[in-house]
């Protein structure tokens, strides 16, 4: 395919999008980072100047993934997925400890983080397998398959740890979703979410109270209206309460001391106001500041350069996980509805392109690329503005850091060049 070929081929919505998203997240981060000292926006030993670096590094490799060939991506992408989980291993050993976490590797020039390496090659092996098993995953052996090539690279991330980034690779179950997985799995993933939440907040004992209401409601209805399957019923239940009664055994024991702090001031197991503003002032502290700021910031913002919170560091991590405070600061109302419009924009188009692919690699794919891209942007912004615990995930194309510019970047253009190719097969 010749170089003017493709680019009448690809999704100019989507790249647009991109550049938008990638442009407005550089402007924030040099000014959450601004010091009246340096600056300059080409020096390239700032954070501003680094992404700038890697804006320039993700533009090389847009250029690289447009001239493969698209067969390419599926040809290899078990190898792809091997050399990624090898990676994550590897951390065990040469990992470097930044925040906390061993999850990156000391490249000398920059840190390279293979949690993002393994949700693009994740998503890629997914689409390979659920395409190459050409069934609507009802067979049981295929389900766990699927699953398990999820569950792996979330397993090597937990330990480092990584919470954040592990859950992002559960996202991914929506493709299987999407290519028939039965939904009373999903169901029986948001009774356990659900499970876990209220028993933190109000103890097994509630749950065994609504579980004996619910037995009570089917055998008094059980003559009348229909029959009750007693035997499956009672393995539930008894599966529900002994589920509760590891929570607690969980959350005090496998989870962190941070974690359940962040939990705690989440579900708001403090009951006492007074403490409990004290703990979103201590423990919640950048949720707390990151909110004051985008108060702060009205309908119409304070300007460029000119949010106070922003430049008196009043927001720790403000340039990475909590830049959407910044806009908020800033910018204003305006300002974040227009960042929540283009990614709504970006997220709609994306189903749209994946939707109409006939070969059905390129549709797995890009409802990958969807569920990655869309956890990050929920669960990111929900952090920021303190509806969603503190977790620590980048907003995709925004957020600072090289590694996530790079594989978020490339995530999507692989997809871009997938959709590419089906134009050029006339599908």
């Amino acid at each position: 395919m010749s170089g003017k070929s493709i680019l009448k081929r690809l999704d100019w919505l989507s790249i647009t999008i991109y550049v938008a998203l990638v442009g407005i997240g550089w402007i924030n981060i040099y000014s959450s980072t601004f010091t009246d000292t340096d600056p300059s926006i080409f020096n390239f030993a700032s954070l501003h100047g680094k992404q700038l670096f890697f804006f320039g590094v993700s533009i090389v490799t847009i250029i690289i993934i447009l001239a493969l060939e698209a067969n390419f991506f599926e040809r290899f992408s078990s190898l792809f997925y091997v050399i990624s989980m090898v990676l994550l291993l590897g951390l065990f050993v040469f990992g470097k400890t930044i925040a906390g976490a061993t999850s990156w590797y000391n490249l000398g020039f920059f840190n390279l983080q293979p949690s993002e390496i393994a949700k693009v090659a994740t998503a890629l092996a997914l689409a390979k397998y659920l395409s190459d098993i050409q069934t609507d995953i009802k067979r049981k052996k295929d389900q766990i398959f699927a699953v398990g090539i999820i569950l792996l690279p979330a397993l090597l991330i937990i330990p480092q740890p990584d919470p954040g980034s592990a859950l992002v690779f559960f996202a991914l179950m929506f493709v299987i979703f999407r290519e028939g997985l039965p939904l009373y799995y999903l169901v029986i993933g948001l009774l356990t979410i659900l499970v876990f939440i209220t028993t933190l907040m109000f103890g097994t004992i509630w749950i065994v109270i609504f579980l004996g209401l619910v037995i009570a409601l089917f055998f008094l209805l059980k003559k009348k209206t229909f029959k009750v399957p007693v035997f499956p019923l009672t393995i539930i239940i008894a599966a529900t309460i002994l589920f509760s009664l590891s929570v607690n055994f969980v959350f005090n024991n496998v989870f962190e001391q941070r974690h359940r702090d962040r939990f705690g001031l989440w579900l708001r197991l403090e009951k006492d106001p007074q403490k409990l503003d004290q703990i979103r002032k201590t423990i919640g502290y950048n949720t707390y500041q990151s909110e004051k700021a985008i108060e702060s910031g009205g309908f119409f913002g304070k300007g460029f350069l000119e949010g106070t919170r922003t430049k008196g560091d009043f927001v720790p991590e403000q340039h990475t996980d909590y830049i959407f405070s910044t806009v908020g600061e800033e910018w204003g109302f305006i300002g974040t509805a227009t960042v929540i419009l283009l990614f709504t924009i970006l997220f709609l188009r994306l189903v749209y392109l994946a939707e109409r692919q006939k070969n059905p690699f390129a549709r797995m794919y890009g409802y990958g690329v969807i569920s990655i891209l869309f956890i990050h942007y929920f669960i990111n912004i929900g952090m920021v503005i303190g509806v969603l615990p503190t977790i620590g995930i980048p907003l995709p194309f925004f957020s600072y850091g090289g590694s996530g510019l790079l594989f978020f970047t490339i995530l999507l253009f692989i997809f871009l060049k997938l959709d590419s190719n089906r134009l050029k097969e006339g599908n």
